[in-house]
């Protein structure tokens, strides 16, 4: 029997994609040391997703970006995330293994299991295989951004990650829906008028032509 672990990773940040994967481990190569992607170093992940594309009979990952994340929800992005990696699994898998939430939408049969990336190798994988592309994004994020410090607090809503937004405002990869992004958008625009280098004819106006947007 092939049995899928998926997991995702990324569901509370305030930046970028949700990133979804799905693994079948080969019974006969075991991993050892797999566990929630949480509780590992990311040293230790970072040695364990290369074993685990080596090892696995088959895995993959899918993304779903901050812009659809807004426009259906992270509960629904998680899940079009996740159905996105399991068919890029082939052949088709005889069983799924998930953590938490099922996939109600696909005709095979799975159990949602709680903490599941802690009590199942498979998911466990997913889990690893997700949280790894993700941070690698990340770091592809933070050096377009680096004013945010995305390398680090991986677009969490960490106290430096909050005054960066506070700051600079949100980028384009922010996730608008999220109340932290949401509520900053009208101080950042008074933040970065303020700091606005004036011409000289604005000079006698300027106290009526930098004004921010009013609050619907």
């Amino acid at each position: 029997m092939r049995i899928c672990g998926l997991d995702e990773a990324g569901r509370g940040s305030l930046f970028g994609p949700v990133v979804a994967a799905a693994v079948v481990l080969n019974p006969h190569r075991r991993i050892v040391g797999l566990d929630d992607s949480k509780k590992l170093t990311p040293d230790r992940r970072a040695e364990l997703a290369p074993r685990i594309r080596e090892h696995a009979l088959a895995w993959a990952v899918a993304e779903i970006d901050a812009s659809r994340i807004d426009a259906w929800n992270i509960h629904q992005a998680s899940r079009q995330a996740t159905m996105a990696a399991l068919a890029n699994i082939r052949p088709a898998p005889d069983y799924l293994l998930l953590d938490a939430f099922g996939l109600p939408d696909v005709q095979i049969e799975q159990k949602a299991i709680i903490h599941g990336d802690a009590r199942s190798v498979s998911i466990a994988a997913a889990s690893i295989l997700a949280k790894v592309e993700r941070d690698r994004l990340m770091d592809e994020f933070d050096q377009l951004y680096p004013q945010y410090g995305l390398a680090n607090n991986r677009g969490y809503a960490t106290p430096d990650h909050l005054e960066a937004l506070r700051r600079y405002g949100p980028t384009p990869l922010h996730r608008f829906s999220y109340a932290p992004v949401r509520e900053c958008t009208c101080w950042a625009v008074n933040a970065t008028q303020e700091t606005l280098p004036l011409a000289a004819d604005e000079l006698s106006s300027s106290s009526g032509s930098l004004r921010a947007p009013a609050q619907s």
